[in-house]
């Protein structure tokens, strides 16, 4: 048991943030999920806050929803936090929880664990002081952002327009540095149908699928902008079903990130609406922007600048930056000032060497306790 008079002690803070990583949770384990979910729960009971557990569907897990018993007639303070994690079950044996220096490693640790644990102790902190911070805060954890958001998009958009402000756990980035931007996400599955025919003896019969596809790819990239920030990624490709079969069918999945709505405007139409070169091949193509670009706005900026002066307050720089990765804080940013990597400091999301800074413990849960008492 590790005691302190420090009620920020990284020490402390760490041992729970530990217990939290060793309960693995990729998403496509709503069971694993919600065993993570019980423990936060549990956590907040006896706090002075609301719990709603709300049941997971379509293969997630649960999402909990935990509310201050104040504040909740006016807007407040929204947190956006995820349990999931893209590591598969086991990968744990592989990067089990350790501590070397000031570095703890371990799945999802980084990405997100050890930020929604310090927005939860940061919560805590108030409660124990019986102190009751000038808005009311409301605690969201979900079960589904590192797919997309599925079956949690609406009920955060739902709690992102009731707030006055969002602040999102997930990591720092570059040293530590507060997200005040993401590109825009958008995903599209691209199906090709051709004309089967015997590649040897009767190819003048058949229509490639494959060949049309490599006209797609090249269309595609030639949609990359790197000036201004445009990427469009065709990661999955497959089709054909022998070598001498002229293919009947290929496919293609599709990633594009989109610094602006003023550029998703533009390049979305363009992948709908892809056509085929060749005769007799058809192209067919679906998907839309599933994350929409956070740009940053006079209230997200005004709302990093008193964030930057409460990190001054208790000793430390911050600086914001931008990121083509996205987050639920996309979903939030159009309509409410939204403040996202709040979390731990650290690097290697969803890799094998995943790690969270020690040393960046304890001044970030004092930046959340401080929003949570300053901002109005």
């Amino acid at each position: 048991m590790i005691v302190s008079n420090n009620p920020f002690d990284s020490r402390t803070i760490l041992e729970g943030i530990r217990q939290w990583v060793e309960i693995e949770t990729p998403t496509e384990a709503p069971d694993q999920v919600n065993r993570l979910a019980s423990l936060v729960a549990d956590g907040y009971r006896g706090l002075d806050a609301v719990i709603e557990r709300i049941a997971g569907r379509d293969g997630c897990g649960d999402h909990l929803l935990v509310r201050s018993s104040w504040g909740q007639d006016e807007p407040g303070i929204l947190v956006l936090s995820h349990l999931d994690t893209v590591h598969p079950l086991g990968f744990i044996q592989r990067l089990p929880f350790s501590i070397d220096g000031d570095v703890a490693f371990g799945p999802g640790i980084y990405d997100m664990k050890g930020g929604a644990y310090l927005a939860y102790h940061a919560f805590r902190q108030l409660c124990a002081a019986g102190e009751r911070s000038p808005l009311g805060i409301t605690h969201l954890f979900v079960s589904d952002e590192e797919i997309g958001s599925p079956t949690s998009r609406a009920l955060i958009e739902e709690e992102g327009r009731k707030a006055k402000y969002v602040l999102v756990t997930e990591p720092a980035r570059d040293g530590g540095k507060i997200v005040t931007g993401r590109k825009g996400v958008a995903r599209f599955d691209v199906a090709i149908r051709g004309v089967p025919a015997h590649a040897g003896a009767r190819p003048q019969d058949g229509r490639s699928a494959i060949r049309e596809l490599a006209n797609v790819i090249h269309t595609l990239e030639a949609l990359n902008d790197p000036a201004r920030g445009i990427t469009v990624n065709v990661g999955v490709v497959r089709g054909g079903t022998r070598p001498n079969v002229i293919a009947e069918e290929a496919h293609a999945e599709v990633d594009a990130r989109l610094p602006t709505p003023a550029d998703a405007d533009e390049i979305v139409p363009k992948i709908l609406g892809l056509t085929s070169r060749s005769e007799g091949v058809t192209v067919a193509v679906t998907g839309e922007v599933n994350r929409p670009p956070y740009v940053k706005g006079n209230a997200g900026a005004a709302l990093f600048e008193h964030a930057r002066s409460l990190a001054e307050e208790i000793g430390f720089e911050l600086a914001d930056t931008y990121t083509g990765g996205g987050s639920d804080g996309n979903f939030t940013a159009p309509f409410t000032a939204t403040l996202d990597g709040l979390g731990v400091d650290g690097k290697g999301a969803h890799t094998h060497y995943e790690q969270m800074y020690i040393s960046s413990i304890e001044p970030r849960t004092r930046l959340l306790h401080r929003l949570y008492q300053t901002l109005r």
